[in-house]
């Protein structure tokens, strides 16, 4: 059976309400006790982010749900032409904040489009790495034959679980027992680091007649479970040993008081590995598929924090796949981290900046620090 070729056809990028910038960030989430956070100044510092994006107003109500976002990039894909919308046979949604547990994403995506026709709908799981497995299957079943045109997705919704009312219980029984009554960095950190909005790529086996494409050349993933415990987590506790309890085995009283359902990370574990075995993975999907590192036209690595960008430039030199200045192409200071959708941000803008031209090689680079797992593609415009 012949394989067909896969193109990325169009892209397309929603960002709820106002850029909100750093000294408006706790208008919006809150301040828990009533106090400035002492984590905020050097977490911005050191993450390079000047705006983000929250689906809230200052008041802390919703303004879109998470799967209504990524319902509005997937129509901008069609907005000059809007009845093409009906020629989506796959529809690949990757989140790490669905806006609830059951049903999937993916369906509530496809409930706010109404206009589509029935579909197959899919919802990978995880952190970052999810809206880049919603890709991969997109671009597995168009390459197959499976179908002929096909959607992915990337977004998250971060700030409702960012809000200081999600912490203060914590913080009020610290104060009580006389603790520090401000939450665990590992927990207040995120704040800082997170943003909403919503990506789309539209895949197709036939790249456009008129402008550019992108050739999805190949995808590739490497997870390091095996050899790294958990670095960031939600809905469970960590213990010393680095085994998580899930929310699940706790008492409904203490899934609030101790911010259960905040998100968290394992900040020294992430130092420590996320830029390491990154960079194992570059390497080895290089190696696989021939490709030498100066061939790179375009490198559009994710980033938490530009405090990384250093490290993984002289971690690719370290392993013999240095990538120079020139080739890098990032976005986290305008638009902030949004977890899954930002390498579809990075791609967006890009596909869209008039900088490209046929023949010119982009490569895309995820971490997640969930459980240290990474992915990798290689496109050509053409």
């Amino acid at each position: 059976m012949s394989l067909n070729e896969v193109y990325i056809t169009n892209t397309s990028s929603f960002f709820p309400n106002n850029p909100v910038s750093n000294d408006e960030m706790e208008e919006y989430l809150g301040y828990i006790n009533d106090a400035p956070s002492r984590s905020k100044a050097i977490v911005l510092r050191n993450n390079g982010i000047k705006n983000r994006f929250y689906a809230l107003t200052k008041e802390g109500v919703a303004t879109h749900t998470n799967a209504e976002m990524t319902a509005l990039a997937v129509k901008k894909l069609f907005e000059k032409n809007p009845d093409d919308i009906k020629s989506i046979e796959l529809l690949s949604t990757g989140t790490s904040t669905p806006d609830q547990l059951m049903p999937s994403h993916g369906v509530m995506v496809h409930g706010w489009l109404p206009e589509t026709n029935p579909i197959e709908v899919v919802s990978p799981a995880g952190v970052c790495c999810a809206g880049m497995h919603a890709f991969k299957y997109a671009y597995l079943a168009t390459k197959a034959g499976e179908v002929q045109k096909s959607v992915a997705t990337g977004s998250e919704r971060f700030s409702i679980s960012l809000l200081s009312a999600n912490f203060e219980d914590e913080a009020k029984r610290l104060s009580e027992l006389a603790a520090d009554p401000y939450i665990g960095f590992e927990k207040e950190f995120l704040r800082w680091m997170l943003s909403d909005g919503s990506a789309a790529f539209q895949l197709s086996n036939k790249k456009n007649e008129q402008g550019i494409s992108l050739k999805v050349e190949w995808m590739e993933g490497y997870s390091y479970a095996n050899e790294l415990e958990p670095c960031m987590y939600q809905g469970c506790e960590k213990g010393k040993d680095g085994s998580l309890k899930s929310y699940k085995d706790y008492e409904p009283h203490e899934i609030m008081n101790q911010s259960l359902l905040s998100i968290k990370q394992d900040v020294k574990l992430l130092s420590k590995n996320i830029v390491l075995y990154g960079g194992y993975g570059v390497k080895a999907s290089l190696d696989k598929h021939g490709v030498k590192s100066e061939e790179i036209d375009y490198f559009l690595p994710h980033m938490s924090s530009e405090f990384f960008k250093d490290k993984i430039y002289h971690q690719l030199i370290a392993n013999g796949t240095g990538i120079m200045w020139d080739k890098w192409f990032v976005n986290l200071s305008r638009v902030g981290n949004v977890g899954a959708a930002s390498v579809y941000f990075m791609v967006d803008e890009l596909f869209h900046s008039g900088k490209l031209k046929v023949g010119d090689k982009i490569y895309l680079l995820v971490p997640e620090s969930g459980r240290f797992s990474y992915m990798y593609s290689l496109l050509t415009v053409c």
